[in-house]
């Protein structure tokens, strides 16, 4: 079974960004983030509704982290340590060596590569540092930027399930998308 040790929290830098550690004075971003419906259009969670639902969800991403069962980081712009986003490394499977891959940016930074970029300095970080051996995707069909930032990071299309997601009273498809660490 795999066993994740992170004595510290691991800082990831790009060229252009540091995913770094997600912090209780994050909370009015995550709130932003977390209650605008453009960006929460995919996402099959409730909207936030008070900056102590983001709260909660930091306090709830730092113990599955604290715990081992998730890693997530903070994205935010080389220069500027403020929270534009999140990435990470969720829904971990130990005894089969996988997680699941997850993310979502602010959508004033959609259009600049920035998902991609992270997704990029994370697939080696899964599979080296996490001993990782496939890393999973899951988004809808109809996300197109995250279907290519995916795909641009060497995640193959696996399967389209059809209506197996149930959220606000819809029935909805999704995409599952692998990497393998070979």
């Amino acid at each position: 079974m795999l066993s994740i040790q992170l004595p510290t929290f691991p800082i990831v830098t790009t060229e252009r960004l540091v995913l770094r550690e997600l912090r209780p004075s994050d909370a009015e971003q995550v709130f932003a983030l977390r209650s605008d419906p453009l960006v929460m259009q995919h996402v099959n969670r409730p909207l936030a509704k008070t900056i102590d639902d983001a709260s909660a969800l930091i306090d709830l991403i730092n113990s599955m982290v604290a715990a081992s069962d998730a890693v997530q980081w903070a994205i935010t712009v080389k220069g500027d340590d403020v929270f534009i986003g999140l990435i990470g490394f969720w829904r971990m499977e130990k005894q089969h060596h996988l997680a699941e891959l997850g993310y979502m940016l602010a959508h004033e930074h959609w259009g600049k590569g920035y998902i991609s970029e992270a997704i990029g300095a994370l697939i080696p970080f899964g599979f080296n540092t996490l001993g990782l051996h496939r890393i999973e995707a899951i988004t809808r069909p109809e996300n197109a930027a995250s279907i290519r930032a995916l795909e641009k990071n060497g995640f193959v299309r696996e399967a389209h399930l059809k209506e197996n997601i149930f959220w606000n009273g819809v029935f909805h498809d999704s995409l599952h998308f692998g990497r393998l660490a070979r």
